[in-house]
């Protein structure tokens, strides 16, 4: 798929936009509504970027997610529900226009493939990690990000389960994929997502994410101990 030079851009707050990961979205500002009827009328795409903590003007943070409207639903009253799929992990370059929306050029970031033995032991470690968190009963949060609020809200659509979410996972052949998504199924903290979506090397990301794994388990064993 052949990807713009330049894109809207939405700026949310605690929203993380994984490669191949949906993202439910709400639209209600007027900007927004108008880059949505922008994006639908040519190729369907714009980026979301988390916004910079402690900022108080709209600040999006550097690497966001390129995403694809698959399914858009207007309402009468000029609002939309929307359901975006990321495409790409970008890095938002220079503003080209700030009205009526933000659009910034991009650079699309592609990982490396990393050495293939490294990258598989990796992956082990997150499977058995996921498989202790079944264990210990932790959920997998799935957050969902609507532009109406400012945190995530935790929804686990019904009929998907744990051993769902693993199962889907054996089936992934492409570890950049098992990254991703299983940081999106499964880490909850927008940095800690942020972080994951920051980092393009693999071995690095799938790292994090182990790191990320095992202190969520860590704080799990002690609070049972309590």
């Amino acid at each position: 798929m052949k990807l713009p030079r330049e894109v809207p851009v939405m700026t949310l707050p605690n929203a993380t936009l994984f490669p191949q990961a949906l993202l439910p979205l709400y639209i209600f500002e007027p900007r927004y509504r108008k880059m949505l009827e922008d994006s639908l009328n040519t190729n369907r795409m714009f980026s979301v970027a988390m916004q910079k903590p402690g900022r108080t003007r709209e600040t999006p943070s550097v690497i966001a997610g390129l995403g694809l409207v698959r399914v858009a639903v207007g309402h009468k009253d000029g609002t939309s529900h929307l359901i975006l799929q990321g495409i790409a992990r970008v890095e938002l370059e220079e503003t080209v226009r700030y009205k009526p929306y933000r659009v910034q050029r991009i650079r699309p970031l592609e990982a490396a493939p990393g050495n293939e033995l490294v990258v598989d032991a990796l992956i082990a470690k997150v499977r058995e990690l996921l498989e202790e968190r079944v264990v210990l009963g932790l959920p997998f949060p799935f957050p969902f990000v609507s532009s109406t609020s400012s945190k995530p809200v935790k929804e686990t659509p019904p009929g998907f389960s744990a051993t769902d979410v693993l199962d889907y996972l054996d089936k992934l052949t492409e570890p950049d994929q098992v990254a991703d998504l299983v940081s999106c199924a499964v880490l909850a903290g927008p940095s800690e997502r942020q972080t994951i979506l920051e980092t393009v090397n693999l071995e690095a990301r799938l790292k994090h994410l182990i790191h990320f794994l095992m202190a969520e388990i860590k704080r799990q064993r002690k609070d049972k101990k309590r």
